[in-house]
């Protein structure tokens, strides 16, 4: 049996999405947010920030410990959590402003907020890096909102998600010999 969720959540996506449209006809806008929703297709560009972080010294530890928690945020959110859920993607009648590829799975929770969300809890730690994983990871959840991939709340659930599994997978595997 699946959740439908729609009718508890309208009234606040609605509220949020009329923020976005003023910005859905501003092309800088544009190439930010399609590009970073695009970047961060299946946690490419958080599988580069984990490859940076692995060539530092010291770094090793951190990148193979959020590279395996992302691919595990993303059969748990991608297989597990979204197929309890029964949830359309906005819909958009006219032309999109730049291409963007269009997820078949349910849109909720935002698998690109999870993994932004877990990526940030897990690659910041111990790394001067961190204001970058964060403004990356604060650009990337909103984007989903203002392509019309993704409700405000599925956002917000999968940043919720993401944090509190990054959070988990800190306190589960923690980092012994930590580099400053």
């Amino acid at each position: 049996m699946k959740i439908q969720i729609d009718k508890y959540f309208e009234p606040f996506d609605v509220h949020f999405d009329k923020y976005f449209e003023p910005f859905r006809e501003n092309a800088a806008a544009n190439y930010v947010f399609y590009g970073a929703s695009t970047l961060a297709d299946h946690s490419i560009i958080w599988f580069i920030f984990a490859s940076i972080r692995g060539l530092k010294r010291g770094g090793s530890p951190y990148a193979t410990r959020a590279s395996l928690a992302l691919l595990a945020e993303s059969v748990i959110i991608n297989i597990g959590v979204k197929s309890l859920f029964m949830r359309t993607r906005p819909t958009w009648d006219g032309e999109r402003p730049l291409a963007i590829r269009q997820p078949l799975t349910s849109s909720f929770p935002s698998g690109h907020s999870s993994a932004a969300a877990t990526a940030f809890v897990l690659l910041s730690e111990d790394d001067k890096l961190w204001p970058l994983y964060l403004a990356v990871a604060l650009i990337v959840a909103p984007s989903r909102v203002h392509v019309r991939m993704h409700h405000a709340s599925d956002v917000v659930a999968g940043t919720i998600i993401g944090t509190l599994f990054g959070l988990a997978v800190k306190r589960m595997f923690p980092i012994k010999n930590k580099t400053k």
